[in-house]
């Protein structure tokens, strides 16, 4: 899959590609050509990837080939065993979560699963939790706060379930609950925007004493689509939506919604999954350290005046 914006590139790469098959099957140098080529590709990378607009980056998000929450759990943990089920109504598969070694430490991760493909998307509900998906989510962080074990979300959902069954099954209330819940919670919790991250879908996963996104993720109540659909009733205007809602990593972190930034490789985090994950672990584990020398209290304190504090403004 290649965006509008990449196309320039992959132009290029297709040439590169081309000029190497030429230089082997016929046995000609042509490395100066090749490596001219090589650093007009990384130049034109550079260039491109770091004056994205809001709306290239929503579209770098939903990349098709982006990892997942599970591509990241697999990837950094040494052994990991899913939990299923609320133990009310079914298991929500869009909701997954389970314990995961981390470095020889035992760490719950939770996180909002899509799918590669039409079967899997709808085995999935495309990443958006019912509200069993949520109690679900909210029974394994009581589970690890039992145990003692810190709490690890990864966010990438376009919002909650919408749906007339959600709605008859309480899904206002279930991701209220893990609100006011998460901000009680003993433990650490550490939060990461890895894609999508709308609304209170994005949210009921979302309170913890650390909240990160990746470069290439957004954060907002309301997706551009939504957005524009709502004030121009049209989907036309969401690069104009876009740019309003300020919904970008550097946006949030400008407005100190998040704590950090969490940089991705040249070109998207699917571009080299295992140095995204390997950044994404030396993350996590360096917010461990620091979350483990605060005593309960301060921490639970220190996560509700981090909080309180969004959206206040001293004229």
């Amino acid at each position: 899959m290649v965006l509008e914006f990449e196309k320039p590139i992959a132009d290029l790469e297709l040439k590169l590609q081309e000029m190497k098959d030429l230089a082997k099957g016929k046995d000609i140098d042509l490395s100066g050509d090749i490596n001219s080529l090589e650093e007009k590709i990384q130049t034109l990378k550079k260039e491109t990837f770091q004056n994205l607009t809001r709306w290239q980056r929503v579209q770098l998000s939903r990349h098709a080939d982006r990892p997942y929450a599970l591509d990241y759990i697999y990837e950094i943990t040494n052994d990991f065993i899913e939990i299923h089920g609320d133990r009310t109504v079914k298991d929500d598969k869009a909701m997954i979560g389970g314990l995961g070694d981390l470095d020889g430490r035992s760490v719950m991760f939770i996180g909002q699963q899509k799918g590669r493909n039409t079967k899997q998307r709808q085995e999935r509900n495309f990443g958006m939790a019912n509200p069993e998906g949520y109690r679900k989510a909210l029974r394994l962080m009581k589970m690890a706060e039992k145990f003692g074990k810190p709490i690890v979300t990864l966010i990438d959902t376009p919002g909650a379930f919408p749906g007339l069954e959600a709605e008859e099954r309480g899904q206002g209330e279930a991701i209220a609950r893990n609100i006011r819940d998460m901000f009680m919670l003993k433990v650490p919790i550490i939060c990461i925007i890895i894609g999508e991250g709308a609304s209170g879908g994005a949210l009921g996963i979302a309170i913890g004493d650390r909240v990160m996104m990746l470069e290439n993720a957004w954060y907002s109540v309301i997706s551009p689509e939504n957005c524009s659909t709502i004030l121009w009733r049209s989907w036309d205007y969401k690069e104009q939506a876009a740019e309003a809602l300020k919904l970008t990593a550097s946006d949030m972190l400008q407005n100190k919604l998040v704590d950090a930034i969490i940089p991705e490789p040249l070109g998207g985090a699917h571009k080299n999954l295992q140095g995204m994950a390997a950044t994404l672990k030396s993350t996590i584990l360096e917010a461990l350290k620091e979350l483990d020398k605060m005593k309960v209290d301060k921490r639970i304190e220190a996560r509700i005046d981090k909080f309180s504090k969004m959206g206040v403004v001293n004229e």
